[in-house]
């Protein structure tokens, strides 16, 4: 077993946007050998988290792409991303060597009333003797009409109950819960999604306070909103270094202006945070 000797470890989320589903796209997903894959994996060195949730991967075969890009680059990282069955989107996990990944398994039911919709994916993360969470990644219902977030209400609540459940299961009562990925839902606006989706008062949303001036998606237009999301339980949670959560300029770091980074990188903004081991 490889030694993960630090004080911390970063957890990253990013949406990759792999959907290219739409009029005028080709339903191929990313290209394996076009420049957004290589930004994309030079994003991600760049950005160097010990854990990486990624979302809205397509093919499903990207990820192992990135992962073969990074370690031409030093970056050695292995993978967690069994396959939607009921949708072309995934989410998955890169992990560093150290880092104990085990018992992937899809929430039951998280997609909801959203036919063709995502499962939330959950693993459980050990790192050394004393840090030891579960893991949720996301890709929610997108839209800003109400039946939109009736569909995501549908599916914050299956989660949520999860999460609750899962609070009070012999042998997860003290691991941290970690909640992470697009939700697709805006602070102070999807209020409905926010309470289904923290479960029974479980989570604290520390995106919506450490990030409340910042976006994250980035709009056709040139607008953004703080779309994605970062959440962790309230209780056994004190390894969470506070006020780490931070939006990563992934666009400053290529050289990139906003329009430019949405139009060959992605029209998303990673988040990462810090977790103590110690």
């Amino acid at each position: 077993m490889v030694a993960f000797n630090h004080t911390v470890a970063r957890f990253a989320v990013w949406n990759l946007a792999g959907n290219d589903r739409f009029p005028g796209g080709d339903g191929d997903g990313i290209d394996p050998q076009g420049r957004k894959a290589l930004s994309q994996a030079l994003g991600l060195a760049l950005l160097d988290a010990e854990f990486v949730t990624l979302v809205e991967i397509s093919p499903e075969t990207h990820i192992n792409r990135l992962a073969e890009l990074l370690a031409q680059k030093g970056l050695d990282y292995e993978i967690t991303a069994p396959n939607q069955t009921g949708s072309h989107l995934n989410i998955g996990f890169l992990h560093k060597p150290g880092i104990e990944v085990s018992n992937p398994r899809f929430i039951p039911g998280s997609q909801g009333d959203y036919l063709g919709g995502r499962q939330a994916l959950a693993v459980d993360v050990r790192i050394g003797s004393r840090f030891k969470a579960v893991v949720i990644g996301v890709h929610l219902k997108s839209g800003r009409d109400r039946a939109e977030q009736l569909v995501r209400d549908s599916q914050c609540r299956v989660i949520g109950d999860w999460i609750t459940t899962l609070h009070n299961t012999p042998g997860y009562t003290r691991h941290a819960i970690l909640l992470m990925g697009d939700f697709n839902m805006i602070p102070g606006q999807d209020v409905s999604n926010f309470h289904h989706l923290g479960g029974d008062d479980v989570m604290d949303f520390v995106s919506c306070w450490d990030l409340q001036d910042r976006y994250s998606h980035i709009l056709e237009s040139g607008r953004a909103n703080l779309l994605d999301g970062f959440a962790v339980s309230r209780n056994y949670s004190t390894r969470y270094v506070q006020g780490s959560l931070q939006l990563f300029p992934m666009h400053w770091t290529l050289k990139m202006g906003r329009e430019k980074f949405r139009n060959e990188v992605s029209d998303h903004l990673p988040f990462v945070a810090s977790f103590k081991l110690f």
